[in-house]
C-alpha cells in the first residue's frame, strides 16, 4: 500500500511516498483535516508559510494520536523572504507556529517572490542567503532535510554553485499534460527528489475525455489516475483536499498504468488551467 513507502532522500531520510496538500485549507479546518489524514495512514502532510495554516497543522500533528516522529512534516520559505536575516527569523517562526521541536522538511517556496515572478531578477544572491539559513537551521537539527520549490535548472544550479548542503527535494508542478521531462530527468540526475504538487492539475484533469476513457480502463478514477502518473515518474506526489473520502480514494492507487498509456499521458497537449497556478509557474510551456 502506497500510504506505507517511502523515498530516502540522499542523507538517508525516509520520506513517504504520497503527501496530504494543505494549499486553501485554514487554520481550523486543516486541524481535522489532518487528524483524518493520519486516521486514514497518511504519515506525510505538506505546509507553507504562505499558507498561513501552520499553527493548525502543528495543533493536528499534535493532537492526531500518532508519535511525533512518525510525522513527516514539510513546510516552506516564503517566497519573498530573500535575505539571511530574514530567513533565520521565519525559520524560527514557522517552528513557533508549529508548536514542534523539529521540522522534517524546509524549503524555498520560489526563486522569485510571487508578485515579481515573471520579471527578469533571478534573485540569485537572495536565494543564497535564504539557503545559507536553512543550511545553519538543518545543521543545527531544526530541520531534517531542506530543499527548493517550483526552482528551474538555472535556479537550482545557482545554489549547487555554493553550498555546503545539496538540496534534497525540488517541488514543482507535474501532472499529466504538464510534464516538465528535462527539468525532471536533471533533479533526478543530481540526486534530488522531485515532489508534484497539484498533480490533478487543479481538477482540470477530470474534464478531460481522453483521460478519462484511460481511467476508466484501468477502473480507477482521473485523480487516483493522475497520482499514480506522478508515481510511476518516480515523483512524489501532493494532492490537496480537506475530504477524508478523498483522501482515502487518492491513496488508493495500487495499480499499474501500463508503458503505452504512460507514453501517451506523457506526451499529451498541455491543458489550461487555472487558481494556484495563476500566481504559481506552469513548466514545461516556453
Amino acid at each position: 500500500m502506497i500510504l506505507q513507502e517511502t523515498y530516502t532522500l540522499y542523507n538517508g531520510v525516509q520520506i513517504p511516498k504520497l503527501g496530504l496538500g494543505t494549499w486553501l485549507i485554514n487554520n481550523e479546518a486543516v486541524v481535522q483535516a489532518v487528524k483524518d489524514a493520519v486516521q486514514i495512514g497518511y504519515r506525510h502532510i505538506d505546509t507553507a508559510q504562505a499558507y498561513q495554516n501552520e499553527r493548525g497543522v502543528g495543533e493536528g500533528v499534535k493532537t492526531c494520536g500518532v508519535k511525533r516522529e512518525e510525522i513527516f512534516v514539510t513546510t516552506k520559505l516564503a517566497a519573498e523572504v530573500k535575505s539571511y536575516n530574514e530567513a533565520v527569523a521565519s525559520i524560527d517562526a514557522s517552528l513557533r507556529k508549529l508548536g514542534i521541536e523539529y521540522i522534517d522538511m524546509m524549503i524555498i517556496h520560489s526563486p522569485k517572490p510571487w508578485a515579481k515572478f515573471h520579471g527578469s531578477d533571478p534573485y540569485f544572491d537572495g536565494n543564497r542567503q535564504a539557503w545559507k539559513a536553512l543550511e545553519e537551521a538543518y545543521k543545527a537539527g531544526k530541520l531534517r532535510a531542506i530543499g527548493l520549490s517550483n526552482f528551474e535548472k538555472a535556479d537550482i544550479d545557482n545554489i549547487l554553485e555554493s553550498c555546503s548542503v545539496k538540496p534534497m527535494t525540488n517541488q514543482i508542478l507535474a501532472h499529466i499534460s504538464n510534464t516538465p521531462k528535462e527539468l525532471i530527468q536533471y533533479c533526478q540526475d543530481k540526486g534530488i527528489l522531485v515532489e508534484a504538487y497539484s498533480p490533478i492539475g487543479h481538477g482540470e484533469l477530470v474534464k478531460n475525455p481522453k483521460i478519462a476513457a484511460i481511467a476508466e480502463k484501468y477502473n480507477v478514477s482521473v485523480p487516483q489516475l493522475g497520482i499514480r502518473y506522478d508515481l510511476q515518474l518516480n515523483l512524489l506526489p501532493l494532492p490537496k483536499t480537506s475530504n477524508s473520502e478523498r483522501m482515502k480514494a487518492n491513496a488508493e492507487v495500487d495499480f499499474v498504468i501500463s508503458e503505452e498509456d504512460m507514453e501517451f499521458l506523457k506526451n499529451m497537449e498541455q491543458i489550461e488551467h487555472y487558481g494556484e497556478s495563476s500566481k504559481f509557474p506552469v513548466f514545461g510551456k516556453k
